[in-house]
C-alpha cells in the first residue's frame, strides 16, 4: 500500500485564508499529462467528488482523485512564499526530474 500524501500545516493554514473570505472549498491537488516533464500538477479550488481522497487539517480539506493518487504517493502538499512569488508546492518522491518551474514532472 502507497503512502497517501500529506498536507503541512503551512498548506492548510494558507487554505483557510483564502477560503475566509468566501464559500469553503477544498483544495483539489491532481496529475495530469503533459508539462514540459511529461506530467503536471493541477492544483485549484474544487468540490470534492464522492470516490476522493479527503485530507484535513485545521477545518480545510484537500482532495486528491483516484487516478493522481498513484503520483501523489507520500508526497507533501505545502505552501511557499519565496521571491518568485507565493503558491502551493509539492515535494514528490515519486518525480525523477521536475522543471523550473515546479508544476511538471517526470516519473
Amino acid at each position: 500500500m502507497n503512502l497517501p500524501p500529506k498536507v503541512t500545516e503551512r498548506a492548510f493554514a494558507r487554505l483557510a485564508e483564502i477560503n475566509d473570505s468566501g464559500e469553503v472549498r477544498p483544495l483539489r491537488v491532481a496529475v495530469s499529462g503533459g508539462g514540459c516533464s511529461g506530467f503536471q500538477y493541477d492544483i485549484r479550488l474544487d468540490q470534492a467528488e464522492a470516490d476522493d481522497l479527503v485530507l484535513e487539517g485545521a477545518g480545510q480539506k484537500v482532495v486528491v482523485d483516484p487516478v493522481s493518487l498513484p503520483y501523489l504517493a507520500g508526497a507533501v502538499i505545502d505552501f511557499a512564499d519565496e521571491l518568485i512569488g507565493a503558491r502551493f508546492v509539492i515535494d514528490n518522491p515519486n518525480a525523477s526530474s521536475s522543471c523550473g518551474c515546479g508544476t511538471s514532472f517526470s516519473i
